[in-house]
Parts: C-alpha cells; sequence; structure tokens
C-alpha cells in the first residue's frame, strides 16, 4: 500500500475496531459483558488459563481466511515522509539511529505553530520544571492551561506486525494537511510524536525480531539492541503523557492484568488509564460501518485486560516498551490489532484517534496526574507500597581492579532519567565503611519508581498470580554482576554524576594478570589473542600475560577499562588456543558470545546433518527440542544423530543451555542424566546457586553466588558426571514467578558429562543479553576446551595441525618440517630414550625460532608451541635424573 496525498484524509481514518464478537469464540473463553464500572468490580473475566492461547487460535484461523494486505515497503518510507515534510509546515522528520541491520530509524514530530500558544506549547519549560521541582510544575500548570502535551506512537516494534507502521503513515498524513475540528482540538492540546518503523529490519524479512534475532519488545530493562537505543531516547527527550505501541494481532487495549510492578505508582495510572482505554474502545466501535470485512462490522467490543481478564496479560516486567514507559509516568499502552488487513491498520487508526480525544480533553487532570508521581519519588512517599520497598539511598561500591560492571550500571542508570551521586570522601553506612568514589542513589528523586526497578532484589510473585506472561525479574545486580546495597541513612558530602567515562590501566613490568571478573575481561583477553598475544590460564581460572614489546597491550588494556598489575605467572598456567565456535539456532548465545570477544560461527541443523562438524570445536545451542522435529520431517535426523556423537566423541564440545538443548543432548543419546523441568509456564527466577569451586567451569564465581533461570531445568539420576553447580539446598528461591520450586532445591544445574563432553547448563546464559554475570560459563567452557593437555609428540602434531589450519603457520612445508621433527621425537619417546628426545626437542625448538624470524609462523604459535616442547623437555629430565620437578 502507498499513501498518497490528499489533504481531507479523515474519511479514511474514521473507521471501526471492536473486540472479537463472542458468538465467534469460544464461550468458556470470552464472556459476555453486560455492565462494568471503572471501579474494576462489576464485571465477568476470562479465565487466565485460557487466554490468551483461545485469542491466539482463533486469530490464526481468522488469518488463514483472509488475505493479507498489501503492506507499505520500508524502501517507500522514507520517499513518504519527505513529501509530507515538504508540503506541511506541521511536520519535523528526522533520523533517530539505525537499525541492528544498518537502516535509518525515523520519527516525525506534528505540531500546529499557530495553534496552542506556540509550536510545542510551553513543553519545554513544563518538562524542566517536573522534573526539578513537580510542585512547581503543578502549580504553572494550573495557572497556565494553555500548554501542550507530547504523545508519542510507536510503529510495529515486531515487524512482521506491519498494520502499526502504516496506521502511523495514515496518522501522520492526516494530522500533516488535515483543518477539521477533531484535527484542531488535538493539535491545539497535543505534540504527537511518531516513531514511524521500530523495526525496519523485521519488517524488509518479515521477522519478527530485528537482524539480530532478539525480540526488540523485550528489550527495554537493558536496551542492549539499537532500536530500543533510539526509543528510550526519544521518549526521554520528550517525557511524553501518552504512549501507544501498536501490534497485533490479539484485538486488546491494555492497561494490563495483576501483578503490578510495585514500583509503578499505579493509582495514579490507573485513576484514567481505564477510562482512556475505554475512550479507544469506544472510538473502534463507533465507527465500525466504515469497515470492509463482515469479522470487523460485527465487532461489538475489545478486550482491555483489566476489565475483562483475570491474569495473564500482566504488567509486571519493565522489558517491554508500554511497562517501561510507566516508569517515566507516562500513561502507555499495548494496542493489539486483530489481524493483517486493511481493516487491522483502519483498527489502530481508530483506537489511536479515541486515545488522542481522551487525552487533549483531559491533559490537565492526567498532566497534574503524571507530575504527582514525580512529586512522591521527591518527596520520598509512595502511598500502597511495602515500607520496606524503598530504601533511602542505594550505594554501588567499585571494584577498583574491575570497575566494568558497575561504572555500566551507572551510566545505563543516568541514560534513563536516575540521578547518581558519587562519594567525595570515604563514609560509614548500614555500620559497614564504603571508599571515596562510591556511586550514590538517593531514592528522594523524581524517578525513584526507575531507580528501585533496576537495582532491588525483586520479590516472589509465585503466590500472588495464576499465571505470567513473561519474566518477574528486573534487578540488573543479580543479572549483572555488581552490588547495590540499600541502607536506610542518607549520604554526605556527594559530588553530582553526569556521566562516566573510564580508562583501564597497565601496572608495573609484568607478567601481568587479569582477573576472570566481567565480560569486559574476556572481552580483553579475546582481543590479545586475535592480536597474536600469548594468553595463559592459571588453575584458579585467572590469566596472565608477558609483558610485550610496543604498545598493544596497554592500548588494549585501556580500552579495557580494568586495572592490570604486575604478580607472578603461576607454574600451572598453560597458553589458550584461538577456537572455532559455533552456535546452533543460538536463542541469544551468539550475541553473548561475540560481547565476550569470541568469533562466532552460525550453523544450520541442515548443515550439521549434511556436512557434520569437522572444523568445530565447541558448539552452543540454546534452542528448543523442536529443532528435532523438524529433522524428522526431513529425514535428516539420523544423520544428524550420528553426526553430533562422532563430533563430541572426536573431543568437540557440546554446550546444552535451557531445558530444550538439554533434553536434545539426551534424546541424541550425548548423555544420560535425566532431565527435569518446571510445569508452571513463564517459570523465571533469581536463584541461590552452588558453584563447585573445583572445577574451571565456575572460574570468576562466588562459591555461593546467584544465577538466572527461565523455564528451570535440572538435572538427575547423575553417577559419573561432574556437577558443577547446583542449586541451594534451603531458600534457594530469590525473586520471580516459579510456582512449583521447592521440588528443584539442592539439584544439579550445571552438570559436565566427562565421557562424550557435554555440557548442559540449566542457568540461562545468553538469554535475550539480560543476564550478563552469566556470560563467563560460556567463556570457561570454551577456555576449558582451549588448554591442551600435551603428553608427548603425537600432541603437539595436532597442536601444530591446529595452528596450520587457523593459517598461523604460513605454509605446508613450514607445518612439514615441523611434523619431521615431531614423528622423530616421537619414535624416540616410543624407545624410552631420553637423552635422544631432549636433544630432538631442542632441535624442534631452533626450528621454531628459525620459522619465527622467517616469518614462517605467527609469534603465538612460537610461543605455544616452545612452551610444550619445554614442558617435554622438563618432563624427560626429570624422568632420567629421578628429581621430582
Amino acid at each position: 500500500m502507498r499513501i498518497v496525498l490528499r489533504s481531507g484524509l479523515f474519511f479514511l481514518l474514521m473507521v471501526l475496531i471492536g473486540l472479537l464478537s463472542p458468538d465467534n469464540m469460544d464461550n468458556q473463553a470470552f464472556a459476555q459483558h453486560e455492565t462494568f464500572q471503572t471501579n474494576n468490580e462489576d464485571y465477568d473475566r476470562i479465565p487466565f488459563n485460557e487466554f490468551p492461547h483461545q485469542l491466539l487460535n482463533f486469530n490464526a484461523k481468522l488469518l488463514a481466511n483472509d488475505e493479507d494486505y498489501e503492506h507499505t515497503p520500508y524502501r517507500e518510507i522514507p520517499e513518504i515522509l519527505r513529501e509530507i515534510e515538504n508540503n506541511s509546515n506541521r511536520v519535523q522528520v528526522n533520523v533517530i539511529g539505525k537499525s541492528a541491520g544498518g537502516h535509518n530509524l525515523y520519527s516525525v514530530t506534528i505540531s500546529d505553530p499557530s495553534l496552542g500558544n506556540g509550536r510545542y506549547g510551553n513543553w519545554k519549560t513544563i518538562k524542566k520544571k517536573m522534573i526539578e521541582n513537580p510542585a512547581e510544575a503543578q502549580e504553572w500548570i494550573e495557572n497556565h492551561p494553555d500548554f501542550k502535551v507530547p504523545i508519542l506512537m510507536n510503529g510495529s516494534i515486531h515487524g512482521d506486525e506491519y498494520v502499526g507502521t502504516d496506521a502511523v503513515l495514515q496518522l501522520v498524513e492526516y494530522f500533516a494537511f488535515a483543518d477539521d475540528q477533531v484535527a484542531e482540538d488535538i493539535l491545539s492540546n497535543t505534540i504527537l510524536v511518531f516513531n514511524v518503523v521500530s523495526n525496519p529490519d523485521g519488517r524488509i524479512n518479515g521477522t519478527r525480531q530485528n537482524s539480530n534475532g532478539l525480540d526488540i519488545n523485550r528489550d527495554f530493562l537493558v536496551q542492549t539492541q539499537p532500536e530500543a537505543k533510539a526509543l528510550v531516547n526519544l521518549m526521554t527527550r520528550w517525557n511524553p503523557m501518552v504512549f501507544m505501541d501498536l501490534h497485533g494481532y490479539v484485538n486488546l487495549i491494555e492497561p494490563t492484568t495483576d501483578p503490578y510492578n510495585p514500583n509503578y505508582e499505579f493509582d495514579l495510572f490507573i485513576k484514567w488509564a481505564l477510562d482512556h482505554a475505554i475512550a479507544m474502545e469506544d472510538e473502534v466501535i463507533s465507527n465500525k460501518e466504515d469497515y470492509e470485512s463482515d469479522y470487523y462490522k460485527n465487532l461489538d467490543q475489545v478486550t482491555i485486560p483489566y476489565r475483562d481478564m483475570e491474569s495473564g496479560w500482566d504488567g509486571y516486567p519493565p522489558i517491554f516498551t508500554t511497562q517501561y514507559a510507566m516508569y517515566n509516568g507516562t500513561y502507555s499502552y499495548t494496542l493489539e490489532a486483530p489481524n493483517n488487513t486493511e481493516d487491522g491498520v483502519t483498527w489502530h487508526v481508530n483506537a489511536v484517534m479515541g486515545a488522542l480525544k481522551f487525552a487533549a480533553e483531559n491533559k490537565a487532570g492526567m498532566l497534574y496526574d503524571q507530575i504527582e508521581i514525580f512529586k512522591r519519588g521527591v518527596n520520598f512517599i509512595h502511598p500502597g507500597d511495602d515500607e520496606d520497598l524503598y530504601p533511602e539511598t542505594y550505594l554501588l561500591p567499585v571494584d577498583e581492579t574491575d570497575p566494568t560492571v558497575t561504572i555500566k550500571a551507572v551510566n545505563h542508570l543516568l541514560k534513563n532519567g536516575v540521578k547518581v551521586e558519587q562519594a567525595r570522601e570515604p563514609f560509614t553506612a548500614g555500620g559497614e565503611e564504603y571508599d571515596a568514589g562510591t556511586f550514590i542513589v538517593n531514592m528522594n528523586q523524581p524517578k525513584a519508581g526507575m531507580a528501585n526497578m533496576m537495582l532491588w532484589e525483586g520479590e516472589d510473585v509465585s503466590d500472588i498470580t495464576a499465571s505470567m506472561y513473561d519474566i518477574a525479574v528486573s534487578g540488573l545486580p543479580d543479572l549483572w554482576g555488581f552490588d547495590a546495597i540499600g541502607v536506610d541513612e542518607k549520604v554526605t558530602n556527594t559530588k553530582s554524576v553526569k556521566h562516566i567515562s573510564h580508562e583501564g590501566e597497565l601496572s608495573g613490568k609484568g607478567p601481568y594478570l587479569i582477573p576472570n571478573s566481567s565480560v569486559q575481561a574476556i572481552a580483553l583477553i579475546n582481543d590479545l589473542l586475535q592480536q597474536d598475544i600469548t594468553v595463559y590460564q592459571g588453575d584458579e581460572g585467572n590469566f596472565y600475560v608477558k609483558n610485550q614489546k610496543g604498545n598493544i597491550l596497554r592500548k588494549a588494556v585501556k580500552k579495557s577499562g580494568l586495572r592490570v598489575e604486575t604478580s607472578q605467572l603461576p607454574e600451572s598456567a598453560k597458553p589458550l588456543l584461538n577456537l572455532n565456535i559455533a552456535v546452533l539456532e543460538e536463542g541469544g548465545a551468539k550475541l553473548a558470545l561475540e560481547r565476550l570477544g569470541f568469533k562466532v560461527t552460525k550453523i544450520t541443523p541442515d548443515s550439521v546433518a549434511e556436512e557434520g562438524l569437522s572444523d568445530i570445536d565447541v558448539l552452543v545451542y540454546s534452542g528448543s527440542k523442536k529443532l528435532l522435529d523438524s529433522l524428522k520431517n526431513k529425514g535428516q535426523y539420523d544423520d544428524f544423530k550420528q553426526n553430533m556423537n562422532e563430533f563430541v566423541s572426536s573431543r568437540g564440545k557440546y554446550v546444552a543451555v535451557g531445558k530444550g538443548a538439554a533434553e536434545v543432548a539426551k534424546t541424541l543419546e550425548l548423555t544420560d542424566v535425566s532431565i527435569q523441568g518446571s510445569d508452571s509456564s513463564y517459570s523465571n527466577a533469581i536463584v541461590h546457586v552452588q558453584y563447585n569451586k573445583d572445577n574451571l567451569l565456575t572460574a570468576g564465581y562466588s562459591a555461593n553466588g546467584t544465577g538466572f533461570v527461565y523455564d528451570p531445568v535440572w538435572y538427575t539420576d547423575i553417577d559419573d558426571e561432574t556437577i558443577v553447580a547446583s542449586f541451594a539446598n534451603e531458600d534457594f528461591f530469590k525473586a520471580g514467578f516459579w510456582k512449583d520450586h521447592e521440588q528443584a532445591a539442592g539439584k544439579a544445574v550445571i552438570v559436565k558429562d566427562n565421557a562424550k563432553n557435554v555440557l548442559l547448563v540449566g542457568l540461562r546464559a545468553g538469554f535475550r543479553n539480560y543476564s550478563d554475570h552469566l556470560y563467563r560459563l560460556f567463556s570457561n567452557a570454551v577456555y576449558e576446551q582451549a588448554v591442551t593437555k600435551v603428553e608427548g609428540a603425537d600432541d603437539i602434531k595436532a597442536l601444530v595441525q591446529h595452528f596450520k589450519d587457523a593459517e598461523a603457520i604460513k605454509s605446508e612445508p613450514a607445518a612439514h618440517a615441523l611434523n619431521i621433527h615431531l614423528a622423530a621425537i616421537g619414535q624416540f619417546e616410543k624407545q624410552g630414550s631420553s637423552e635422544k628426545v631432549v636433544k630432538h626437542l631442542n632441535g624442534f625448538k631452533q626450528l621454531l625460532n628459525h620459522q619465527k624470524e622467517n616469518e614462517l609462523i605467527s609469534r603465538r604459535t612460537f610461543e605455544i608451541l616452545t612452551f610444550y616442547a619445554d614442558d617435554l623437555i622438563d618432563r624427560w629430565e626429570t624422568k632420567e635424573t629421578g628429581i621430582a620437578s
């Protein structure tokens, strides 16, 4: 569908939408709504366990019977917007960022300078006052009623929900040119801001996700994707009074069911939100005669979860656009059109028009209560909340060696409008001493709800709702791995923090210790490896680097943000190899590994079945068991199973993340352990974990730590396998939604099957980019594989082949020469001739030195092969003298 400019387009916009007719649906799933009141008492509700599945199934049939409309291609949108902007003095088009796939993200601002006290109607003044002095802002708007409020609309954050963006385009065109009374009333009172196509990659590719494979509408807690960052910046710039996120295909308008996150000031939100949603519903219903299909013409209501449902469409997690926006005081709503048709586009247009009319009419009261949220924060007054919900202050101490995680958290808080300070001198709080430089988050601030949501430990919501739609955790300290300590006292003598930029420091003359402490630390290790610098790992899991000529090491450390100091190189430390890592239907694992600095190949089940895994050292899978059904349907299952078993038998490592991947391992006979799991839908939690400290796989983790689970899994019937980590025995559940969690207490959650080199990881490392703290489970698994056990010449020959495959040995003759020496050494090893083994190993070292000087091998290849040659020499000399080394 291509938009053609017409100045009188309102007739295209004012068309109907409503709820699915009860006559067309399962009567058990949708009750007749004869009466209701805004106090949310007198009406029937949909049982939680019959929604949204009944509705989604119905809509699947509906979509099957209706042909999809011809939506506006992304490639046409820039020209459409330019044409509108060039012909209307109300419109400003901006590029606010780029998608993961490199496509422009467009915002459109529409405000009529001739209406409502100028283009922006005093909003800049109001916005500043509402944050700096909310009480003064309330008084100001009472005395200056001629103001405008910003309203933000987001188009198609799910790329294959096309109707949202097309509705936005129609709304943009209408408000750019319309001169009727409806447009005048709205533009006299509002500034309209549109994020036109929130997910260009998905729109182009026909996918829900962006080109990174992530659902952007699950990213607003951590904001790792460029599309989410652009929208957060837009929200922060405008601090909109109303936000609407245009989706499909459920036929629904929020507010949601409970549970509601306690960090909302929900009483102020719902005071307006239900009536606001009903206004949208009324607009949809009152225009239904303008729809094209009988289905839409017969609509008589819209599902409003708060009014109509028991549970299952909750507003708890701040991962969604709408729930995140509420922490900015915004009245925010997800709008779900019924299907992917022209009528679906019209449904969105009508719903938005109903919202705009209501907001324009009620702007004074709604804005007053939005400001009241900030005033409550400043005054540390939160009616109805648990008195222990908000501490007076959060303290974020900084680790001197590796401050990177805490600094990341501070910058994240600042980007989201949270005020952060820093102690000028040492102080005592809560009976503990803290250093100067400790970050301070005082909770008497406008966005106290935003701050507390991100920093608190969370709560158990398992018993307060029958079901959840998604996660029930948000505490970044456990997800990211930094300390946030709540105390009920103020900290004085602080300075305001605006932005933290921090550089690392290299101290001393080496060798240097790099702690296994964070994502950034591992990224530094991989940066060094890729720059041909040899990195050693000790038995405790930390890393070591010898002093280097030139400035490469110093620059890398400076970029990392770590303080790297001189230490002793342990005798047990061994050099790391670069390995070939692949992900199969990664589910977030690929992005996690790339954040750690690994180079990762994404492969398909078909390629494994057809080509095997001979070039892969570590394979990570975090998908579902449906993978196997797909292979069986294609007749590829047997080949896939055979190639996977050959892979682990030849010492390739399979890392299975989550229940589905573990079940795949079990079905393929890659492990004998039993896979157990939760029966409750959307179970997820922060949990206390006991990490086995006698294992490199847990390097850098405390013996008593935490982890994150989603669709929890644990393992039983463990015999010869190694338990790497277990749920704590008592009180292991910390926060989240998991009704039957007691059965998992003390059970294994990470297990290594030693016989087949299979690692089963029940903690959800890599899940949606949430749990940075768990990413090092991936790097520990890789580095365990990257430390080679060398017992003789044949093992060094395997290393030569590894370096040849990696093109670190530059020619076939160079590799051949090394192998000739190693073959001779192998013969003398069989004869037990210590003297000749040592003599020829020294000759091997001389050859390595010659090849290095002539640039036939890389520097790191030389150092690693020399390291293992020296190790063998030491063993054979010890054997000859009988003196223990």
